[in-house]
């Protein structure tokens, strides 16, 4: 096992307290990164001004440069940093924060009460749906987009993996192509719906003096990626969390989603770039280099330290400049979508097998008969 092999092992998570217990950050010299596991070592590079989200030479992955998800990629809030960054950011949080979160709950266990299906395939789907959908309503979206949103949505996430090949890269820029067109076309249309989310976006970039009209148009394609792999994964974890304990059941939907959050958060590392020599404790982490933050294993570690180094919160929404506004509006979907799963009870015993991925742990359930 490495540090990302471990994102889809069976248990990570001793592996995770054996990083995060040595002090300091160190260098493998496999993976040629450094890794940062604890939970002070993980704070401080995330707090860090000169460990930027992409590296200088590369701010656009170089398999999707060029075409439509990489004009997508290049303008998302989340992978830049300073002026690129900080305006966009702050006009994404207030319309998040503005969100009715009872009005969300509702919208999400009604689109999960529609797309509920038993069969294991079937279960996976849904936890993929249900979010992207919601979020895709909440912005104004018609009930009958849903579904090709959803699927676009699918599409498009290949672009953010360095395991797609080449004829997935080329469905997610036709793809992205898709989602800037849609909302182009809500655009010009009519106004947007009063009270939609795509409305409050639109209104805090007026305030705030944002009106580069791509950028935004790609920052709202970016509110539906960052909710479809991460929030599925957050569904998907705290079903098998449930089918490990079933007594678990009992406790509120929101209580478990919080704990599966810190817990067996979706979102298991991030990387950052340094930008010039950066010096962190005894490190010393010369420009250009690379270092992987492990937030599953820093949420762990925050929980045996205490609350000073963030026990309740955990760090997989990130923490700093970059961290992720969509806390809110990500736990309500999920909480909604389990408590209409557990409507009749808890679904029969499945068996599960984690998707391939560098940075996410999300479970893919199968017949009982396989192996998980």
């Amino acid at each position: 096992m490495d540090a990302i092999a471990a994102v889809t092992h069976a248990d990570p998570y001793p592996y995770y307290a054996e990083l995060a217990a040595r002090p300091g950050l160190f260098f493998d010299a496999h993976l040629k990164l450094w890794i940062a596991a604890g939970a002070a070592d993980v704070g401080a590079v995330l707090g860090h001004a000169d460990l930027r989200v992409r590296p200088a030479a590369e701010p656009v992955p170089a398999a999707i440069a060029g075409g439509s998800a990489g004009q997508v990629f290049g303008a998302l809030v989340r992978m830049n940093d300073g002026e690129r960054h900080a305006a966009p950011k702050l006009v994404l949080q207030r319309a998040l924060g503005a969100l009715d979160l009872a009005a969300v709950h509702a919208r999400a266990s009604a689109i999960a009460g529609m797309g509920l299906a038993d069969a294991p395939v079937a279960l996976s789907a849904w936890m993929f749906a249900v979010p992207v959908q919601t979020v895709a309503s909440l912005l104004g979206f018609r009930d009958a987009q849903l579904p090709q949103v959803a699927a676009w949505m699918a599409d498009f996430v290949a672009c953010l993996s360095p395991l797609s090949g080449a004829e997935q890269i080329a469905r997610s820029h036709r793809a992205a192509l898709a989602l800037l067109d849609s909302f182009k076309a809500m655009l010009q249309s009519s106004a947007p719906m009063e009270g939609s989310l795509l409305a409050a976006v639109l209104a805090e970039a007026e305030a705030a003096g944002w009106s580069n009209s791509h950028a935004i148009l790609a920052n709202l394609v970016g509110l539906l990626s960052q909710t479809y792999e991460a929030t599925a994964g957050l569904i998907g974890n705290s079903v098998v969390t449930l089918m490990r304990d079933p007594a678990k059941a009992a406790l509120p939907a929101a209580v478990l989603v919080a704990d599966v959050m810190r817990d067996d958060p979706p979102i298991q590392n991030t990387r950052r770039f340094a930008a010039c020599d950066v010096q962190i404790g005894c490190a010393r982490i010369a420009a250009g280099q690379a270092v992987l933050v492990l937030l599953a294993a820093a949420s762990r570690h925050a929980a045996l330290q205490g609350a000073q180094h963030g026990a309740q919160q955990g760090y997989g929404y990130g923490r700093g400049a970059h961290a992720c506004p969509g806390q809110a509006l990500s736990q309500t979907i999920a909480a909604a979508a389990l408590e209409v799963l557990l409507r009749d009870g808890l679904p029969a015993p499945m068996a599960w097998r984690y998707r391939p991925s560098v940075n996410a742990r999300i479970p893919e359930f199968i017949q009982d008969q396989e192996t998980a």
